[in-house]
């Protein structure tokens, strides 16, 4: 039975196919393929249709229910982008003075520029953060200029600022004489002067010593971020302090872009020569004190330099085609080269050879030294420093200010009286406020020097004080 059911299927299937062949040619397979791919996509693009129908009509009654609509964005965001730029005015006034305010806002654009917008502006076109930093800087300058009004600086400059000089040039003095006094087969470098100089400074200052800040540039950059740090706690506001990424900003530009500069600025040897230069530019220096500074000097590198100098100059005027009266004033020039020339290399020589004699310690070996009255050691300046490092290793160096600053007011006092008492003859009357100046600055020397407050440190004998009071 099921053999005879195969054998009807097998030849019925193989009758449809001669059929089909004998009907449709020989590529019926492919138009059976081809119809058969074709009902499928049929398919597909109706299922799709009808889906995508019943979608609109799903999302038209979803339109129409009653729940609020959400938003398509933070509405406060699109607010604000929406809104127009606007314009922010900064006050240019810092200090009150329009000489004083024009540098700084020439400083603060040019910090600005040289540090935030070369970078700033390739992320955002927005002045608004430049403008921040800007206001923020002002600020800070406001309140130093303000503060600044209200400190007393005749005390620090007259007297503070003076003292650390003062000690600053005796550690240097002290360091080179160290320096000098090692043996002669040793020649000192600028490293051992270096060195030298702070062990100076931890023996005067006790135990207080500089060089990590003043020979490690990471060490200064340090040292300047504090500095800048606290001058910003103290000028800021609160709420401009507290915005960590303004007062790092901040901190930067004032550290490495006007503090770092300004002090390798100062510190450049060729820009101090140039400054003094510019200084004495007006006042002439006649040919006998330049030769006696020659004679005197007792730096074989100065010297050196001073003859190198002379022989450019020389080989500059020898190179020279002149002719008639100018070759005279060559030749007059190219002797007096010379003869500088000379007195250096004799110099030099001499201070190489060791016949120089140090008059210092020569003097100090003498039984007998002259006196110098102490009215001509006050005004001479010289005498004066010396005076001074000698009151500083006895310890009285606080009598000799006391002196200074009394003599001082003595002298200035006098002056106002006899200015006073010729406008009296004039009929001039103005006693009571040049009294009241003089009173004034009196009692301030008693509160600097005599009060009970600073008898400890002015160490001064009962006695003095009664008979001073």
């Amino acid at each position: 039975m099921l053999t005879e059911t195969s054998l009807s299927i097998w030849g019925w299937g193989s009758l449809g196919i001669v059929l089909s062949l004998i009907t449709f040619g020989p590529f019926v397979i492919f138009y059976l393929a081809f119809y058969i791919l074709c009902f499928v996509g049929g398919g597909f693009v109706v299922t799709l249709l009808f889906g995508k129908t019943n979608s609109e009509k799903y999302l038209e009654q979803c339109e129409h229910s009653f729940l609020p609509p959400t938003s398509t964005g933070i509405p406060k965001c699109l607010e604000e982008m929406k809104r127009e730029a606007r314009t922010i005015k900064i006050d240019r006034r810092l200090t009150g003075a329009n000489i004083i305010d024009e540098p700084l806002q020439q400083v603060i654009q040019f910090s600005l520029r040289d540090y935030v917008q070369y970078w700033y502006y390739t992320l955002s076109d927005d002045e608004s953060f430049l403008l921040e930093i800007r206001q923020t800087l002002q600020n800070a300058l406001i309140q130093f200029a303000t503060r600044s009004k209200e400190i007393d600086w005749q005390p620090y400059f007259t007297t503070r600022l003076v003292d650390d000089f003062g000690t600053h040039l005796r550690v240097f003095r002290k360091a080179q004489q160290k320096i000098t006094e090692k043996d002669d087969q040793v020649k000192g470098t600028a490293e051992d002067l270096v060195d030298t100089f702070f062990e100076v400074e931890v023996e005067m200052e006790k135990d207080v010593c500089r060089d990590l800040v003043c020979t490690s540039p990471k060490d200064e950059e340090g040292f300047l971020r504090d500095l800048c740090e606290v001058l910003l706690y103290l000028l800021l506001p609160p709420g401009d302090f507290q915005n960590k990424i303004m007062r790092y900003f901040v901190r930067e530009i004032l550290a490495r872009g006007v503090l770092l500069p300004l002090i390798n600025q100062l510190s450049d040897p060729d820009y101090i020569n140039q400054y003094i230069i510019w200084m004495i530019r007006d006042s002439n220096c006649n040919y006998e004190a330049f030769m006696n500074i020659i004679k005197l000097s007792d730096n074989i590198g100065e010297l050196e330099a001073v003859r190198d100098k002379a022989a450019e100059e020389l080989q500059y005027l020898r190179s020279l085609d002149t002719a008639g009266d100018d070759i005279n004033t060559i030749k007059n020039q190219i002797n007096s080269l010379l003869f500088v020339k000379k007195v250096c290399d004799s110099r030099i020589q001499r201070l190489q050879s060791g016949k120089e004699i140090n008059t210092v310690k020569l003097a100090a070996n003498f039984g007998k030294l002259c006196t110098v009255p102490l009215d001509s050691i006050l005004v001479d300046n010289v005498a004066l420093q010396f005076f001074m490092d000698y009151m500083q290793q006895t310890g009285g160096q606080a009598h000799l200010f006391f002196w200074m600053t009394v003599e001082g007011y003595r002298v200035t006092a006098q002056q106002q009286l006899e200015v006073l008492s010729s406008r009296q003859k004039d009929g001039k009357h103005q006693t009571n406020q040049t009294k009241g100046l003089l009173r004034a600055a009196a009692v301030g020397i008693y509160e600097q020097y005599l009060s009970e407050k600073v008898r400890i440190y002015f160490d001064l004998f009962e006695d003095t004080f009664s008979f001073l009071l």
